[in-house]
């Protein structure tokens, strides 16, 4: 057969799903109708999405101070923005707002206000820093060295800040996490700092930690070890189990699974314990597209699928599985709170699948998505998408093109099934027509569109979130250390 051509390609595949019900994504089931030259279907191409992107400014601009008159947003026709809780402002609780925002939460709050719990991937030592004014912070730490945590911003529905605190103080590097269906945030550490690693430190870290939107204060914080002790980076949710899914942000990830001992209803339940798993992908399927072999690597002297395609050291790539359901199972873990960075290691030993740089996570419809920061055949990133009804997981994005999709990290999904992905790549060439990060959004052809331009320098997006009505998109920048929030000017919801 020919060569499709990508206006052919996406032709296509829409004809092909027409009058079909499928979930976000799942048009690349239809592939069975229509061939590549080499079988396969191109993984990157682009949709028009809402339309070319252009620099704007805040609709708060005369109050930024250094950062007034700047537009330091590209967006699509008919959007606007506020630049809200900047680094090193005061905040409501008297603190100044800390640096190097992340992850982050979206909960619908009182009188129609929206509640934002935010992460801080600050470490030990950082200038601007996370320290609960009521002395519940997890790690004292040697000279007062503090470092990450979360604060809690509640904005008014034009963008405004109403109130801002620290929630969760004395914790290190918060990159991701995750919001849990009974209202609080998971905070994640990225870090396995000890007292024997860092003197400065004087307990343990690499642990998850609770935070509820409404806490008013700082929360008194309790490590979840029963979630693993690991470089965590994300957690989501089932809604209908209340199963806990993690990432891992490692070059030799696994993805994980916490089942707690009481099924979660309100904050506080997790600190009863659990179990946890990592995923295997089974052995022996074959692609649908062209026949070929799952890629395997021998890792703790076992066999394991090994996803992270040929720019990452896997055997061979994963671009023929590309829409197609592979069978999961899980295996139970046993040393979950390790002395040293072990957990991935034991999960290899008994066969649990590979990914490169497991970075956000996030539920919708049931499903669990999650990147692959740097994975991928090029090595500019993967999203995967995991059912567990039917106990399978997909392969929904590979990017092959990094002016498309350049290091893919944050996640969130909006209510009609588009992704968005914060880029924490490289940001290319200065000079060309793409350098920089992006927001990009992945309708549901698996097509990929630019939403958001960081318009100021190449720090990344991070902690994108929709407001519970859709309305609003919250997202941060982490260098200039800002959070914007994002609307459309006509107030409907935020939908293709």
């Amino acid at each position: 057969m020919s060569k499709l051509s990508r206006r052919q390609f996406v032709g296509l595949m829409s004809a092909a799903a027409a009058g079909t019900a499928l979930s976000p994504l799942g048009l690349f089931h239809s592939r069975r109708a229509v061939a590549a030259e080499n079988g396969c279907f191109p993984a990157s191409f682009s949709v028009p999405g809402f339309g070319p992107i252009a620099p704007r400014l805040p609709v708060n601009s005369w109050e930024l101070g250094d950062l007034a008159g700047s537009e330091l947003l590209r967006l699509p026709p008919g959007f606007s923005y506020t630049a809200i809780s900047l680094k090193g402002s005061l905040m409501s609780d008297g603190t100044l707002v800390p640096e190097k925002h992340d992850g982050m939460g979206c909960f619908q709050g009182r009188e129609g206000n929206y509640i934002l719990v935010r992460n801080h991937e600050c470490s030990i030592g950082s200038s601007l820093k996370c320290v609960a004014p009521n002395g519940y912070n997890y790690d004292e730490f040697v000279d007062g060295l503090a470092g990450g945590g979360t604060t809690t911003v509640i904005v008014d529905r034009n963008g405004r800040v109403v109130q801002d605190y620290v929630s969760l103080g004395g914790t290190i590097r918060n990159c991701a996490g995750g919001e849990t269906p009974w209202g609080s945030w998971i905070s994640c550490e990225e870090n396995l700092t000890t007292p024997a690693t860092d003197d400065r430190a004087t307990v343990k870290h690499g642990y998850n930690f609770e935070v509820p939107s409404m806490a008013g204060e700082a929360v008194e914080p309790v490590p979840l070890v029963a979630m693993g002790r690991m470089n965590h980076e994300a957690i989501a949710v089932d809604p209908q189990t209340g199963f806990v899914y993690e990432t891992e942000d490692r070059g030799d990830s696994a993805f994980y699974r916490f089942v707690p001992h009481v099924r979660p209803n309100g904050f506080g339940d997790l600190q009863q314990g659990g179990d946890l798993y990592a995923m295997v992908i089974d052995l022996g399927q074959y692609s649908d597209c062209n026949g070929a072999e799952l890629p395997q690597s021998v890792m703790q002297g076992t066999v394991q699928v090994d996803t992270r395609g040929t720019a990452r050291g896997a055997a061979g790539s994963m671009l023929p599985f590309l829409g197609q359901e592979l069978k999961v199972r899980w295996v139970k873990l046993e040393d979950v709170d390790p002395v040293d960075d072990t957990l991935r290691f034991e999960a290899q030993a008994k066969g649990a699948a590979v990914f490169w740089r497991g970075e956000g996570a996030w539920t919708h419809h049931n499903s669990i998505y999650f990147v692959a920061s740097g994975a991928g055949d090029e090595g500019e990133g993967q999203v995967w998408c995991y059912n567990p009804r039917t106990e399978t997981i997909k392969l929904v994005v590979e990017s092959t093109d990094e002016t498309l999709l350049d290091g893919p990290d944050n996640i969130t999904v909006a209510r009609d099934g588009t992704l968005y992905l914060c880029e924490d790549g490289s940001g290319g060439q200065e000079g060309d027509a793409n350098y920089g990060q992006y927001i990009v959004g992945v309708d549901k052809s698996g097509g990929l569109f630019q939403f958001a331009h960081n318009n100021v320098d190449t720090g990344e997006f991070c902690g994108a979130c929709f407001s519970p009505d859709g309305k609003f998109m919250f997202v941060n920048s982490q260098n200039i250390g800002v959070t914007y929030a994002i609307w459309r000017d006509d107030g409907r919801s935020i939908y293709l």
